[in-house]
């Protein structure tokens, strides 16, 4: 099989680099291992496709980190309002949510998909579906490992878009990763980001003090000795439950900061959810290096401090402490579980240092959660591995794009527009090479 172009990936960064180089008129040829085109794009979607964020650019390049100075070029060729515009030309709608986040007007990701696949075959475009990629043969033939058997495809130019190492169910599994290094493609390793994180004790067990023991007894039952980690008691009784209206706050050892409002989950090994996804960057690198990384948990942000501790210190009467709580503060459930799980029975009773941990409750998290579970990953194909057109300097005439290559960034639009955009550049740096 023979030409111009073979993009192996049929996700958002391949699709876009096919888009435009079709229309310049390359004969393109898009392979992916799996039987349909853009799994996990669709699954993006099934809550609601977050296109891509609203906010200023100048606020919106600062949230890929590390690697804004190298994506900010690709962003200002094709960004959030190239990605809105884009979306309309193929029919389809967008607006603006509450957060500032990007949606189609109808939510959905499969009629955009569909419109999508519609114009890239009407440009000419050939799919090939479960054509796995198994690497290099003779005279750099691209080897296919196909439902016919292994097959060699010859192409002028070469586009890899196969993701990151999350949601190996999709495609998206890292098996490239010793196929580029055996080429003398440096590739940092791959691993979780946007993710959950596991709890862990830094100090020996709590004891199973009175006050605890009879908290926990209204809610679960007879206690047992705390485990690292959440006890068995908050595990079988709060996983799953949403903190609502809370804030994290967090400084790592580099001096770098977070500080935001939102919500998460407990699970049944620690944490995750928009919030902690938000700072799991921090959190995960933090872990790297020092084996825990420690942030503050603010329950009740709408309150400031002062009117915390003058409610935790207000006359109780016969009341318990958890009705207290719950009749002056409103803090019950999973919160106040919190609470009781993290703290010990001077600290319950102490109202100062009650106050402050409502204020700043400590969470140490040791490790982040598997890739599988993470919604997108870090590391990949170094930067310095590829040229300004994303060509592999070690293989002439091969590029790379999307989130198999070395960045990342937190959900909210950004992970998606700047697989876009490095389709864009890789597009039109093939274009380049073969022109030349």
């Amino acid at each position: 099989m023979n030409c111009d172009v073979a993009i192996v990936g049929a996700g958002p960064a391949g699709l876009m680099a096919a888009q435009l180089l079709s229309a310049q008129g390359a004969k393109v040829h898009v392979f992916d291992g799996k039987a349909s085109v853009g799994r996990k794009f669709l699954l993006a979607g099934k809550g609601g496709l977050n296109l891509t964020h609203a906010e200023a650019f100048e606020r919106f390049v600062e949230r890929y980190g590390d690697a804004q100075p190298l994506l900010q070029p690709l962003l200002q060729d094709f960004g959030a309002d190239q990605l809105r515009a884009w979306a309309e030309g193929l029919g389809i709608g967008t607006f603006v949510g509450t957060s500032g986040r990007v949606f189609p007007t109808d939510m959905k990701a499969a009629p955009l998909l569909r419109a999508w696949l519609a114009r890239l075959r009407a440009q000419g475009v050939v799919f090939h579906m479960r054509h796995l990629w198994k690497g290099w043969g003779a005279e750099r033939t691209l080897v296919m490992d196909t439902p016919d058997g292994v097959q060699p495809v010859q192409a002028r130019a070469t586009l890899l878009a196969l993701g990151g190492g999350s949601w190996a169910r999709l495609g998206s599994d890292g098996a490239w990763v010793p196929l580029l290094q055996a080429q003398g493609v440096q590739v940092h390793a791959l691993k979780s980001a946007n993710c959950g994180f596991d709890v862990g004790r830094t100090a020996a067990p709590l004891p199973v003090d009175e006050t605890r023991r009879a908290f926990l007894q209204e809610l679960l039952g007879q206690p047992s000795a705390n485990t690292p980690g959440w006890s068995e008691h908050f595990r079988q009784r709060f996983a799953g439950a949403p903190l609502k209206s809370v804030a994290i706050r967090f400084t790592d050892s580099l001096g770098r900061s977070f500080d935001r409002r939102g919500e998460f989950v407990a699970t049944a090994t620690g944490v995750e959810g928009s919030l902690v996804y938000a700072v799991s960057h921090l959190l995960r690198d933090e872990i790297e290096r020092h084996g825990a990384a420690t942030f503050q948990l603010d329950l009740l942000p709408a309150f400031s401090a002062d009117k915390v501790l003058e409610q935790v210190r207000h006359p109780r009467g016969s009341r318990s402490l958890s009705s207290h709580l719950k009749g002056r503060l409103g803090l019950d459930g999973v919160k106040a579980a919190l609470l009781y799980e993290l703290l010990s029975k001077e600290d319950m009773h102490d109202p100062v240092r009650l106050a402050h941990a409502i204020k700043a409750l400590p969470i140490t998290v040791v490790a982040a959660r598997p890739m599988d579970e993470a919604i997108s990953t870090a590391g990949g194909v170094a930067w310095a591995a590829l040229s300004e057109d994303l060509m592999c300097q070690a293989l002439p005439g091969v590029f790379c794009a999307g989130e198999m290559i070395d960045w990342e960034a937190p959900t909210g639009g950004y992970l998606l527009t700047a697989c876009f955009a490095t389709g864009v550049r890789a597009a039109r740096g093939i274009q380049r090479y073969l022109a030349e």
